[in-house]
């Protein structure tokens, strides 16, 4: 039953020029239509990574992410859209999920990806030597989180020998020569490093299969730790901050031992040629030093956990995720020679660092 207005016409007592409003009842007959906005099918809607630690989200996978609290009653419906919808595209390949990677098959089975990281992973396959790299748990993660990981990582490592080379002769100048052992043995440690600093701090798609019933608690903790402390979680899941401080701590014990094992390498390395140079020339006026391999070990451990897990955090995280891919998804070769540009500058900017570092603490 609905309320309708209407005008009566009042007695002749009354003002014929007025007349008085009142409130009537309708019958049930008359109703108020209103139009309704046409609803929407859940797969109109894009796919998207979810960012859940504040700040500007991105988007790998569709759209950009956006800060958010899910709603408790449509994620059961989520799931089955997010498992329907990878199956589907997997069948639609005319493979089964038998013919996948098994930690894979199992996230699609758990609806913890969306259909377009199934997508990625069917068109990476095409391509012998991606097929071989999805092969290792590790690239497949951090391929279908990145299509250009494997170019990030030879940017890393060609423009590695270049910038800490330059950044040695910028902080040495006229000793570069007199002090060439040395400014080898850095650049030994960092092109070692380079590999490692692109590989564990890059955003990943996490496929890795749950913990045993025995894991202790601090196990427990880290195996929920994003890989990047930065990095837009997907859509479904999410990251506390104390989970992306544990990356940061996780990265960081990872690091130290990558620099104070390629450091060892390092200075081996250094001390032999330093230990040839003088039994050739004997007659050389200016005694070198062999270079202290523990302390020398110790400090680059330090300062990769530090200083580079930082930057290379900040880096993959933010500036590449958050703000550049979002950005220039759609222009590929664009947001490669911005990433060159900003990756150059980040090894040239640590180069100079750990000179003057490797000074204050006195191994240098």
């Amino acid at each position: 039953m609905s309320i309708a207005f209407s005008f009566f016409t009042p007695p002749s007592s009354l003002s014929p020029s007025k007349s008085v409003p009142s409130f009537s009842l309708s019958p049930p007959s008359l109703r108020l239509r209103l139009p309704l906005p046409p609803l929407r099918r859940p797969t109109d809607r894009p796919f998207s990574l979810r960012s859940t630690g504040g700040g500007v989200g991105g988007g790998y996978f569709g759209g950009h992410g956006g800060g958010g609290h899910g709603g408790g009653g449509g994620g059961d419906e989520d799931f089955n859209e997010r498992k329907n919808e990878a199956i589907m595209v997997v069948a639609a390949a005319g493979r089964s999920l038998e013919s996948v990677p098994a930690d894979l098959a199992a996230a699609i089975k758990e609806g913890k990806i969306p259909a377009a990281v199934v997508t990625r992973f069917l068109e990476l396959e095409k391509s012998a030597f991606f097929r071989w790299l999805l092969q290792y748990a590790g690239f497949r993660e951090r391929l279908l989180a990145d299509d250009l990981f494997l170019a990030k990582v030879a940017m890393e490592c060609g423009v590695g020998v270049f910038t800490k080379t330059a950044a040695e002769y910028d902080r040495r100048r006229e000793n570069f020569f007199k002090e060439i052992e040395i400014v080898f043995a850095d650049v030994v440690m960092a092109i070692i490093a380079d590999f490692m600093l692109v590989y564990l701090p890059a955003p990943t798609v996490a496929l890795r299969p749950p913990l045993t019933l025995g894991a202790g608690p601090i196990a427990k903790f880290f195996h929920g730790c994003p890989d990047n402390a930065f990095q837009v979680a997907l859509s479904g899941t999410s990251y506390s901050l104390l989970q992306r401080v544990g990356a940061m701590v996780r990265n960081g014990t990872k690091l130290f031992a990558v620099g104070t094992a390629s450091s060892l390498v390092g200075t081996a390395v250094t001390n032999a040629l330093i230990n040839a140079k003088k039994a050739v020339d004997k007659s050389s006026d200016v005694e070198i030093e062999n270079v202290p391999i523990l302390s020398t070990s110790a400090a680059y451990g330090v300062y990769m956990a530090v200083s580079s897990n930082l930057r290379y955090q900040v880096l993959a995280g933010i500036i590449e995720q958050r703000i550049l891919e979002p950005l220039l998804h759609q222009h590929k070769l664009m947001l490669s020679a911005i990433c060159f540009a900003v990756r150059t500058g980040n090894t040239y900017l640590g180069s100079l660092l750990w000179v003057d570092y490797a000074r204050w603490v006195g191994v240098q």
